[in-house]
């Protein structure tokens, strides 16, 4: 098991993180109530002025917190690192959600240690929910420990997945949607992926899956669902990295049946 580095304030990391994800949260939630800066980086892919003032305060103070220390974000890209860690950081998951009022938003941060996830927080600000997982140590929302569903059959269940910015592997997604329908309960797409396996982790939901992701959007939750004592896999059940781009988060038995009910579809290979 790593061991959670030293901080030059001498805090736990653990508190460090928290602290500051909490208080990139109070941020996310003071612009909000402010005129936004929205623009477009793709096809549906947009970044606000949040985003970018998020990013950088996630940078000011884990640089100066953990000098030596990289950092990984989705709007900067990687800075610095001389050593094992890396952090891993989102500002704000879900930002179409954000610039349209829409209360369903995240900031993530996770530490890994040659690669491995060792630490891992997403923090919604409006419900005030944090997800956190510490490895060898349990997964918790706020400080109630958690767990995946313990349903075993797809058809009492509620999937969640998201669009993502690729029309085809959203399409493929859709079709599979109504394939396994009526097979399961009920469906949700909510706009964050990170929310999404943080509920899958806490049994909100019974399976995740999602088809176009980058590291800043699962570090968090792999770990978050693994602590749950949930699997997290690729879209054909194989070993989930941070550089993979597609992800099935559940417990064992859905994920398998999930795997069986989906063979052959263009999802799984698109």
């Amino acid at each position: 098991m790593s061991t959670l580095p030293a901080s030059r304030s001498g805090a736990p990391a653990i508190e460090v993180a928290r602290e500051i994800v909490l208080e990139a949260g109070d941020i996310l939630r003071r612009r909000a109530a402010q005129e936004l800066r929205v623009s477009e980086k793709g096809r549906a892919n947009l970044v606000t002025n949040a985003d970018v003032e998020v990013e950088n305060f996630y940078a000011e103070r884990l640089t100066a917190e953990f000098p030596g220390h990289g950092i990984l974000g989705e709007e900067s890209g990687r800075r610095g690192g001389t050593g094992p860690y890396t952090w891993i950081v989102d500002p704000l998951d879900g930002t179409r959600n954000y610039a349209l009022g829409l209360p369903y938003y995240a900031s993530t941060i996770a530490l890994t240690h040659g690669g491995e996830i060792i630490l891992g927080f997403t923090y919604n600000p409006v419900s005030n929910e944090i997800f956190w997982a510490d490895r060898g140590n349990g997964a918790y929302l706020n400080e109630k420990r958690i767990y995946v569903s313990r349903r075993k059959r797809l058809a009492q269940c509620t999937v969640g997945t998201d669009m993502g910015y690729s029309d085809v592997l959203a399409g493929h997604a859709l079709d599979l949607l109504n394939r396994l329908w009526p097979g399961m309960e009920a469906v949700r797409i909510m706009g964050s992926a990170a929310l999404g396996i943080a509920y899958a982790a806490c049994g909100r939901t019974d399976l995740y899956f999602h088809h176009h992701l980058s590291p800043w959007d699962i570090a968090a939750g792999i770990l978050i669902t693994q602590e749950a004592g949930g699997v997290v896999t690729d879209r054909n059940g194989g070993a989930m990295r941070l550089e993979t781009p597609h992800l099935i988060a559940s417990n064992a038995e859905l994920l398998q049946e999930f795997l069986r009910r989906s063979e052959g579809h263009p999802w799984r290979n698109g």
